[in-house]
């Protein structure tokens, strides 16, 4: 009896520090998660001023971390590519329900597709990377749309309801509007020009 309470002590204690070490395991430290961030808000600015083929040690030197760290988080260039793309697409879904929450549903939706801008600006720079990665990136792109989609489709039904735009406004036509005024505008002042096409779109559709 003896040693088998030893033993259900024993496999009691070792589940404890399994436990513990799996917290560990899922939880990365609060440092670490903060030089995670600086080196995706480094890369995006590195991006944007020279392109994704940024050598990586700019952009770690840009984060204040050595090259170690940026390989502890980022283990390849596709790898950091992909996950400033998703952060991207995160900010700007978590944008729609920020704005709903403190604007009106019309100014809602005109600031958020104006932010819309700030993530083709990104997603123009860092595509050709996106597309050359191993197996492309039709699955990313798939998911990020879906997630996108959806929240234009709420914000705009919110707007609808409120009697803040027209009652006919479909969330497609604003997609099919917004690819034009962003993704496949080549001028070189493209995004101050997307920024007032947004601004009339909106006056069309004020009900």
């Amino acid at each position: 009896m003896a040693l088998e309470s030893r033993g259900r002590a024993g496999r009691a204690s070792l589940e404890r520090a399994e436990g513990k070490q799996a917290t560990l395991v899922r939880k990365p430290r609060a440092d670490a998660l903060r030089n995670r961030d600086r080196l995706l808000e480094a890369a995006k600015a590195s991006f944007a001023d020279a392109g994704a083929e940024v050598s990586l040690d700019e952009i770690a030197r840009r984060a204040g971390v050595g090259i170690g760290t940026l390989y502890r988080h980022f283990p390849t260039r596709d790898a950091m590519v992909e996950a400033v793309y998703r952060r991207e697409v995160e900010h700007l879904a978590e944008a729609a329900n920020r704005l709903t929450g403190t604007l009106p549903p019309g100014e809602a939706l005109h600031a958020w597709m104006r932010l819309f801008v700030d993530y083709i600006a990104t997603k123009r720079v860092i595509a050709p990377a996106l597309k050359a990665m191993v197996g492309g990136a039709s699955d990313l792109y798939a998911s990020s749309g879906a997630r996108i989609t959806d929240a234009m489709a709420r914000m705009v039904e919110r707007a609808r309801t409120a009697g803040d735009i027209r009652a006919d406004a479909d969330p497609a036509d604003l997609s099919r509007a917004l690819a034009g005024f962003t993704y496949f505008n080549t001028g070189a002042d493209w995004e101050a020009s997307a920024r007032r096409l947004i601004d009339i779109l909106m006056d069309g559709l004020r009900a």
